[in-house]
């Protein structure tokens, strides 16, 4: 009998486990709370809701006022935000009026904007209480009374009816199977399987009403239901679904009475445009091209406004090698919005591609691609870069030095600063190292087996690597760099991330593949993907862009026509694919956080603002 029970309780126990796997990744993500909050305020960055923990900044100013972050609300709690034109009022639904919404305050505060839900929780019969770093909510599950399944003329519709307004979650889940890694650069002959999502309500339901609506066959058999599997765990009904490449999940919710309407189509997503700062504004649509359409979200920044900043970020500011989540980089720097950047060696985690920050080299270009440079004034220059460094010593050598901290492998003579990291270890065989501190050469040293010998860097100085080439350098030569680039334009500015291609140039298309030595195949493959580009206003746009309804991503010339359909004048390609990352204030816009793959830089946007719960973003 103790096995019966046992073996009956085994499915839940399943999927309780799935769920603390969850949440324990979630965690890894936890939102960094600025230091200078004043000590009268109540502060934290976890939120347990019903028992749950998960990452979430909230800030409690008085006893009576509760914030939470925006991207928290919406990701925690399935509160939608609606658009708006005023940064200090957000109007939600949340099982509520779309014609007469409830809105809610605003207050900007480090990388995030906060919302008084305090109203809505006293209206909804939430308990709040503040528990050092984690705030405690709680509330009455609901009650699932029926799910009914229909169709639509584009997809599949469930309605799940309740009895009360519940909190929600949505989550896209990784594929068994990965086949690719940049997020399915998918060939346009290719249909890749059902994607599966997961749909949470703290809400509960008696097994026989379950039992009717979860299919009989196994879901790849099964064409009757989107519905893979439901059931209830710990007070919540969790719903599992198959949905077929090319579509995607679109929620909202009713009352009077409380409905949540699950939307299976291909055009799911839902236009916003939400003033959500001072020079910052949240946009997304569906936008056409040719036959397609395709889902565009993005960023539209006045880099004009007074205490707004645009830097490179980095995911470990110790040493170039490492990857890490955007939003957690993003969280780390205390940026309000970010995008990914540049190029990366996935397998060793370094930079192939300019970045140069406050005037400094961090990582030198390569292969002439494209790059974004800008100042501190609004100003930006987009174009192909290379860096040119010439070494001249005192007996009379002028050597080329190709490539600068990079990860990207090439014969020839290449330069590593303190900015690498600590230490050099090589990444071809028998490099030739030279070790020059103070403008001069102090040491000689062979490099050996590809990855064993970690090299010091020195701190007044540099290593210089001789691939395939002998150095004539003694010990004691005294050496002076020079350094420009192509175009000249480019040194004028203090700001660069390289990436490429280059889309756009006064409006027209230029994109070249082989001038910046990518393959065909990348070229015309469709994939997931983000540019950042400048607009007719002299605003900035970052922009992801996912697959058109019913299809794949588009290819980088679909591309370059998606942003000169939106009014780019310049505009440059970013990496994509599954490094393609949209975030704002501790949420990704673009996708499910878990979908999102570890990225080696971005591109950050600060705001210090002005309201008294407000301070400096970090700089690092």
């Amino acid at each position: 009998m103790i096995w019966k029970i046992l073996n009956s309780l085994s499915p839940l126990l399943s999927v309780a486990l799935s769920l603390t796997a969850n949440y324990g990744a979630l965690a890894q993500n936890i939102p960094r709370i600025p230091n200078s909050v004043p000590t009268t305020v109540s502060a934290g960055n976890q939120i347990t809701i019903n028992g749950r923990t998960l990452p979430g900044a909230w800030l409690q100013p008085t006893g009576n006022q509760t914030y939470i972050s925006d991207g928290a609300v919406k990701q925690l709690m399935g509160i939608d935000l609606l658009s708006s034109s005023n940064p200090s009022k957000q109007p939600i639904q949340w099982f509520s009026s779309l014609t007469n919404p409830i809105t809610l305050n605003t207050k900007l505060s480090g990388g995030y904007r906060y919302l008084d839900i305090s109203k809505l929780a006293q209206t909804a019969k939430w308990q709040i209480k503040a528990n050092g770093n984690t705030l405690v909510i709680a509330a009455a599950p609901s009650q699932l009374r029926n799910i009914r399944l229909g169709k639509q003329p584009k997809g599949d519709r469930i309605v799940l009816d309740l009895d009360s307004a519940t909190f929600w979650q949505i989550r896209q889940e990784l594929p068994v199977k990965k086949v690719v890694d940049p997020d399915e650069i998918i060939p346009k002959s290719t249909t890749p399987a059902n994607r599966e999502w997961t749909v949470t309500l703290d809400t509960i339901a008696d097994a026989a009403l379950l039992a009717v609506y979860n299919p009989k066959l196994p879901i790849a058999q099964s064409t009757e239901s989107p519905i893979q599997k439901i059931e209830t765990v710990n007070n919540q009904t969790i719903i599992r679904l198959s949905v077929p490449f090319g579509k995607s999940v679109q929620i909202s919710t009713l009352s009077q009475p409380n409905r949540l309407v699950i939307d299976i189509q291909p055009d799911a997503m839902v236009e916003k445009n939400i003033t959500w700062a001072q020079g910052l504004q949240w946009r997304q649509r569906l936008v056409t091209l040719g036959t397609d359409r395709f889902p565009v979200v993005w960023l539209d920044i006045n880099p004009r406004t007074v205490g707004l900043s645009i830097r490179p970020i980095l995911t470990n500011v110790q040493t170039l090698t490492g990857t890490a989540p955007l939003i957690q980089t993003a969280q780390n720097y205390l940026a309000v919005a970010a995008i990914n950047g540049g190029y990366f060696n996935r397998n060793n985690k370094l930079p192939l591609g300019a970045i140069r920050r406050d005037n400094q080299w961090i990582s030198g270009p390569i292969l002439n691609r494209g790059a974004i440079a800008w100042n501190n004034k609004g100003q930006f220059y987009f174009g192909r870069l290379t860096l040119t460094e010439t070494l001249t010593s005192n007996n009379n050598q002028n050597l080329p030095i190709i490539l600068l901290n990079t990860g990207y492998v090439q014969n020839g003579i290449l330069r590593y600063t303190s900015l690498w990291g600590d230490t050099y270890t090589p990444l071809t065989e028998n490099e030739n190292i030279i070790v020059v501190e103070n403008n001069q050469v102090t040491n000689q040293l062979p490099g050996g087996k590809t990855g064993i010998n970690a090299i010091p860097i020195p701190k007044n100085g540099y290593l210089l690597i001789f691939r395939n080439e002998t150095p004539k350098l003694p010990i004691g030569t005294k050496i002076n760099i020079t350094n420009s680039t192509t175009t000249p334009e480019f040194s004028r500015y203090p700001h660069i991330i390289g990436a490429g291609p280059l889309l756009l140039e006064n409006r027209q298309i230029v994109l070249n593949g082989e001038a910046e030595k990518f393959g065909s195949a990348f070229m015309n493959s469709q994939a997931v993907r983000s540019s950042i580009c400048t607009l007719n206003t002299g605003n900035l746009m970052i922009a992801a862009v996912h697959n058109r309804a019913g299809g794949g991503g588009p290819t980088l010339e679909e591309q370059a026509k998606l942003m000169q359909t939106m009014g780019c004048i310049n505009a440059l390609n970013l990496d994509g694919g599954s490094s393609t990352s949209l975030y704002l204030g501790g949420q990704l816009l673009d996708r499910s956080p878990n979908t999102a793959a570890r990225v080696h830089n971005g591109i950050g946007i600060f705001l210090e603002s002005k309201s008294g719960l407000t301070q400096n973003t970090k700089k690092k």
